[in-house]
């Protein structure tokens, strides 16, 4: 008899909770528990639904850290705005603007939050007695130097952990970078950021003082056995063992795509009818076709990623040259492989010239700058998670969804030239 029951929907497949069948990795959760000490900044990036924000949860004690999940539409002081509300901060707009324009903002703290000692106001005492009252702080959002003392007020010491760094606008991203340093400098306050990309330092980049303040924890790799390992501890937890066709198509199939992978077994326990665990252990897979059931899985997602191509196709407006829309040209001819592996612009450039109908028009300044806005691009369309991200220190175009290398690969690359207006 099995010592727990478990459903099948707790243990393959999406869920919010961290899953039962985690894997850890020396190269990730190794990395980032060694790095947790060592105060400074880490950022832990990869691809879309590579583990990223499990790896968090499952390294990170949730009493250690505030969690700020990041929106498209903010600027450096919603961030910030955003960090005092987690940290029990009462935010309010004031009538008093700062040196930039833009309206300062009282912060009070609810007693009780961090300590009847913490009050995070000014405290001011009356002439007629001992009685004192908090009053709130005013401080400018976008002040690294403000927001630095009302936490250090309180005695804040978590980790701030900021998810969907990537949705976030370009230029916030990089106003973030330049605060980044003075958190580092003039306090103990550590950051987590979590973003979808592929470049070990992006956040250097865009600020080069960050380089050895700021430590890279890449989530994307997934070896085949430490998959085959996520394989075979779910199937542990249902008393099931998947045969040794099925996992040997599924780990071929998947281009090493955890959320792939889980997908995939759970639609096999399903179609095997393993809702939960079993008393007695039963094999499944067998007249299953693995990679069949992963075409099933991408598939579902057909939608969206033509969404993505009509969309980045468009561009911001209607220029000469429609540069986003031939940069699609080489994405959607490539094989699977050299997307897996990135673009080079240099590649790329070269294959605008074999194909633009206005090739001699091309420098290498277009065909850079339409590079560097693709994540821009996709920001402000809402397409969410990312397909594509360029690797400003690399030089090379990936492709940030696996999901999207698995069904391109199953497409007609035709109809898809053509639903890009590129037939």
């Amino acid at each position: 008899m099995p010592e727990a029951i478990h459903k099948t929907d707790d243990v393959f497949g999406i869920s919010r909770d961290l899953p039962l069948n985690y894997k850890e990795r020396d190269t990730a959760d190794g990395l980032l528990v060694d790095s947790l000490s060592r105060d400074r900044h880490l950022v832990i990036y990869g691809s879309s639904k590579q583990g990223k924000t499990s790896l968090r949860k499952h390294c990170l004690n949730p009493d250690d850290y505030i969690t700020v999940h990041c929106s498209n539409k903010w600027q450096l002081g919603d961030i910030h705005s955003a960090i005092l509300k987690k940290c029990g901060f009462e935010v309010t707009l004031s009538n008093t603007k700062s040196s930039s324009g833009k309206h300062k903002i009282f912060a009070s703290i609810t007693a009780g939050i961090f300590g009847s000692n913490a009050t995070g106001g000014a405290e001011a005492e009356r002439a007629e007695g001992r009685e004192r009252e908090t009053q709130p702080l005013e401080l400018e959002s976008e002040d690294v130097n403000d927001i630095i003392s009302a936490l250090e007020g309180i005695g804040f010491s978590k980790f701030i952990v900021l998810e969907d760094f990537h949705y976030l606008p370009v230029e916030t991203q990089r106003d973030f970078s330049v605060a980044l340093k003075a958190f580092h400098e003039n306090s103990k306050i550590c950051f987590i950021v979590i973003g979808v990309w592929l470049e070990e330092n992006r956040l250097s980049v865009y600020n080069g003082d960050l380089t050895g303040r700021v430590l890279s924890i890449d989530a994307d790799k997934w070896e085949s056995d430490e998959l085959k390992c996520v394989v075979e501890d779910g199937a542990a937890l249902l008393n099931v063992e998947f045969s040794e066709q099925f996992l040997a198509d599924l780990l071929d199939s998947c281009f090493k795509s955890v959320h792939v992978v889980q997908e995939a077994c759970h639609r096999c326990c399903i179609a095997s009818g393993v809702l939960e665990t079993k008393t007695e252990a039963v094999v499944v897979g067998e007249g299953l076709d693995a990679r069949e059931i992963v075409r099933e899985v991408v598939n579902q997602q057909s939608g969206r990623f033509n969404s993505f191509i009509t969309q980045f196709a468009d561009g911001f407006q209607a220029t000469e040259l429609e540069m986003h829309r031939w940069l699609l040209h080489p994405v959607l001819t490539s094989s699977p492989d050299d997307l897996g592996k990135g673009l080079r612009q240099k590649d790329i450039r070269d294959h605008l010239r074999q194909h633009h109908p206005r090739a001699d028009s091309l420098n290498q300044g277009n065909v850079t700058q339409a590079l560097q806005s693709a994540a821009a691009l996709q920001i402000k369309k809402d397409i969410k998670p990312m397909v594509l991200d360029y690797d400003q220190t690399n030089l090379r175009l990936n492709v940030v969804d696996r999901s999207f290398l698995i069904w391109l690969d199953n497409q007609d690359r035709d109809e898809l030239l053509a639903i890009a207006g590129l037939d």
